[in-house]
C-alpha cells in the first residue's frame, strides 16, 4: 500500500453538455444537472447562435433550438443564467465564431449579478481554425477571426485573468478523420498560429507570454482505443511543455502545464444497439482519467442515445453517475501515475510524439496553420483518413459491434418507446423565439444601436481591440444577428475548402466495379455523359464529413459529383440542381432540421418545374420523421446505420432509374 498518495488527487470538473428549445428551459436543465452534484456548466448554443443569426433570419429556419439554446440578446442571457451565481461558476461555452459575442453578454450578466469580472472562471471555445476544417461553424475568413481570437485573449489577460479565453479544439478533428498524430500535430499548430498573432500584435508584453499561455487550455476527444487515447495525451503534454519552452520562452513549468477537458467520441456512438454506447463511453472516458500525469481537468460525456436524437434529462444524469461512480467509489484518484516507467506506453508515446512534430513542422514550413487552411492541405488531409478510416469499417478490419460484426440482437428495452427515447424540441419554441427577438428590438432604444453598431463598424476597420466596442453593444440591446452583421459588413464571409479535389480514391474491390458499372450503364441509358449527383448541405448545419464521405466514394463510383459545401438556403440547391441538370439530389441534415430543410427543398424543385428530381436524405433521422419524409416525396432515407458508402451507391442508381421509368 506504499504506492497510495497520501494526497487524493481532486477529482476533475464535471459537466453535461446541455442546452435546448429555449432560455429558460435551458436554465431550468442547468439547475437539476447542478443539484445532481455536476460541478460545472457545458453550455450548448444553437446553429444561429453560433454561426451569428437572430432567430427570425431565413437560415435559421428549422435550426433554432436544436442542437443547443438560441441566445439572441441580453435578455436571453439573463434568463440562461437566473438563479446561477457566476461568481462561483465555472462555465464552458462551446462557441467559436461569436465567442467574443457570447463572452461579453456572459460578462455583463454577471456585473449585473455583482459578480466582479476578475472573478470570472470558466471557458469560451474560441478556436475558429477547426471549424474551417472539420465542424463549419466559421462565419469572417481566417485572418479577421484570428484577430477576434486575438483580442478576446488580450482583454481577458487585462480583465479577466481566471478566464480560460480560448480552448484549442482537437474533438472535432478527430471526428472529421484525424489520427492521434494528426490531432496533435494539427491542434499545437493551431496553438502556434494563436499565441504567435497575440505576440504580434503588441497587446500583450513579452514578460506576459508565460500568462497567455496559462490560459490556454485544450478540447480533446477520446475514442474508445483507449490506451491510445491515453498514450496521445501524455503525448501532448510532453510536447505542450517542449514548445512553449522553446517558441515562447515561458520558464515556470507550471504556466507550461497541458490543461484539457475532453468530450468522448460522440460520433463514434452508433444507432444500432445503442445499449452498446454505455460501455464505450466508459472505456472512452478511462482513456482521460487513468494516468494522472495526463488527466482531464474536466470530463463531459456524451448519453448513449444521441445517435437516436437529442438526450433526455435522465439519460444526461446516466452519464453524470459514470463519472461520479469513477471519481467517488473508485481507487483511481488514491495513486500515482499508473504508467510511469512502462515501456510499451512510453513507446507509444515516443511514436505519436515523433509523428505529431513532423505535421507540425510540415504546417509551419507551408507558412502556418491559416496557410494551410487556405491551399486546403488541412482539410484534404483529413478527408482522405476519414476515407481509410471508413474503408477499414466496410471491410470489417475495423470492428464495430452491432454495426458491422455481432449483429444479431434482441429488442432493445431502452428503445421500446420509440421517438419518447429521445428529447423532442416543440416547433413552436422556434416560432417563440422569432416573436421574441422582434419584440426585444422594438423595445430597445434604436438610435443608441445604431450608434453602438457604427461604433462596432468603425472599430473594425481600424486595430483596436474590440472587446470594448462589443460589450457597449450587448449593454444597448444589440441582437447576435446585428453584431456578426456588422462585422461581416467589414470582414466579408468565407467559404472553406471542401478537401474533395485531393482526396484519395477508394481501393478497387468488385462491388464497387460493379456499382460503377451500373453507373456508366445508366448513363448511357438516359443518353447523357456521366450521372451527375448534387450533394447539399441545407441550413447552417456544419457536420460535413459524412456528405463529403458520400461525395468521394460517389466520384469513385463514377459518378459527376456537385458539392457547393455548407450552409446553403434551400433556393441556392434548389438554382444549382436546375442550373447543373442533375439526375439526383442528396441532401445531408445532421441538425434535426430535417421536417423543415427537406420539404423546402421539395416545394423549390416542385415550382422550379423539376418535381421529376428524385431527392435522396442522410442524416439522423428517428423512423418516425423518415415515414414523414417519404410520404412527402423523398425516394430513400440513409441513417448511421447505412454505414456501407459502396452500397449507398448502387442503391442512388437505382433511385436514378426508377425515377426514370428504367428497368
Amino acid at each position: 500500500m506504499e504506492s497510495r498518495l497520501a494526497d487524493r488527487d481532486r477529482p476533475w470538473v464535471m459537466r453535461t453538455y446541455a442546452g435546448h428549445s429555449s432560455a429558460t428551459a435551458t436554465n431550468a436543465l442547468f439547475r437539476r444537472n447542478l443539484a445532481k452534484g455536476q460541478t460545472g456548466l457545458s453550455v450548448a448554443f444553437d446553429l444561429p447562435t453560433q454561426t451569428g443569426y437572430d432567430p427570425d433570419h431565413e437560415l435559421a429556419a428549422g435550426e433554432v433550438g436544436r442542437v443547443g439554446v438560441p441566445v439572441a440578446h441580453l435578455g436571453d442571457a439573463r434568463a440562461l443564467f437566473d438563479g446561477i451565481p457566476l461568481a462561483e461558476a465555472n462555465t464552458s461555452m462551446t462557441i467559436n465564431a461569436t465567442a467574443m459575442w457570447l463572452l461579453a453578454l456572459y460578462v455583463v450578466v454577471a456585473r449585473e449579478q455583482g459578480a466582479p469580472t476578475a472573478v470570472l472562471t470558466g471557458t469560451t471555445q474560441n478556436d475558429i481554425v477547426k471549424e474551417y476544417l472539420s465542424r463549419g461553424t466559421y462565419i469572417f475568413p481566417p485572418g479577421p477571426s484570428l484577430r477576434l481570437t486575438t483580442d478576446t485573449i488580450a482583454w481577458t489577460l487585462a480583465n479577466a485573468p481566471r478566464w480560460n479565453p480560448v480552448n484549442v479544439c482537437s474533438y472535432h478533428l478527430q471526428e472529421a478523420g484525424a489520427t492521434p498524430v494528426q490531432e496533435v500535430g494539427f491542434a499545437l499548430a493551431t496553438a502556434v498560429a494563436i499565441l504567435d498573432s497575440v505576440r504580434g500584435s503588441g497587446q500583450v508584453p513579452p514578460e506576459r507570454m508565460g500568462d497567455v499561455v496559462q490560459r490556454v487550455s485544450f478540447f480533446v476527444n477520446a475514442g474508445v482505443r483507449f490506451v491510445e487515447e491515453m498514450a496521445k495525451l501524455r503525448a501532448f503534454a510532453r510536447l505542450w511543455d517542449e514548445l512553449t519552452r522553446e517558441r515562447y520562452g515561458v520558464r515556470d513549468p507550471r504556466q507550461r502545464r497541458f490543461r484539457y477537458g475532453v468530450q468522448v467520441n460522440s460520433l463514434g456512438l452508433t444507432e444500432a444497439q445503442p445499449e452498446n454506447n454505455v460501455q464505450r463511453i466508459v472505456l472512452e472516458m478511462l482513456g482521460v482519467t487513468l494516468s494522472r500525469a495526463a488527466r482531464a481537468r474536466a470530463v463531459q460525456l456524451p448519453a448513449w442515445n444521441e445517435a437516436l436524437g437529442l438526450p433526455r434529462p435522465w439519460d444526461q444524469q446516466w452519464s453524470l453517475r459514470m463519472q461520479q461512480v469513477l471519481a467517488f467509489e473508485s481507487d483511481l484518484l488514491e495513486y500515482p501515475d499508473l504508467f510511469d516507467g512502462s515501456r510499451v506506453v512510453e513507446a507509444l508515446v515516443d511514436s505519436i510524439v515523433d509523428g505529431a512534430r513532423v505535421e507540425l513542422d510540415r504546417i509551419l514550413d507551408l507558412g502556418g496553420v491559416v496557410a494551410a487552411v487556405e491551399s486546403g492541405y488541412l482539410k484534404s488531409a483529413l478527408v482522405a483518413s476519414l476515407a481509410e478510416r471508413r474503408r477499414r469499417l466496410e471491410t470489417g478490419s475495423d470492428v464495430v459491434v452491432g454495426v458491422n460484426r455481432f449483429t444479431e440482437t434482441e429488442p432493445s428495452p431502452l428503445t421500446a418507446s420509440g421517438a419518447q427515447a429521445v428529447e423532442q424540441v416543440d416547433p413552436a419554441a422556434e416560432r417563440a423565439a422569432a416573436e421574441a427577438v422582434r419584440a426585444w428590438r422594438a423595445g430597445r432604444d434604436e438610435s443608441a444601436v445604431e450608434a453602438a453598431l457604427a461604433t462596432l463598424r468603425a472599430a473594425a476597420s481600424g486595430t483596436g481591440n474590440l472587446m470594448p466596442a462589443t460589450l457597449h453593444c450587448v449593454r444597448v440591446g444589440v441582437t447576435t444577428g446585428e453584431w456578426a452583421g456588422a462585422l461581416r459588413e467589414v470582414f466579408g464571409e468565407y467559404r472553406a475548402p471542401t478537401g474533395l479535389s485531393a482526396s484519395a480514391a477508394a481501393r478497387e474491390d468488385a462491388t464497387l466495379a460493379t456499382v460503377r458499372a451500373r453507373v456508366s450503364g445508366t448513363a448511357r441509358d438516359l443518353g447523357t455523359g456521366r450521372l451527375r449527383l448534387l450533394v447539399g448541405k441545407p441550413g447552417l448545419d456544419g457536420h460535413s464529413n459524412g456528405a463529403e464521405q458520400i461525395a468521394v466514394r460517389a466520384r469513385d463510383a463514377g459518378f459527376e459529383v456537385v458539392y457547393q459545401g455548407i450552409r446553403l438556403t434551400p433556393g441556392q440547391i434548389v438554382a444549382a440542381a436546375v442550373e447543373e441538370d442533375v439526375d439526383i439530389v442528396g441532401l445531408s441534415v445532421l441538425s434535426g432540421s430535417h421536417l423543415a430543410a427537406v420539404p423546402a427543398v421539395l416545394d423549390g424543385l416542385k415550382a422550379a418545374g423539376r418535381a421529376d428530381l428524385p431527392v435522396v436524405v442522410g442524416g439522423i433521422i428517428p423512423p418516425a420523421d423518415a415515414a414523414t419524409l417519404r410520404e412527402a416525396g423523398v425516394a430513400r432515407v440513409f441513417t448511421p446505420r447505412d454505414f456501407a458508402l459502396t452500397s449507398i451507391m448502387d442503391e442512388l442508381v437505382t433511385v436514378v432509374r426508377s425515377a426514370n421509368g428504367l428497368p
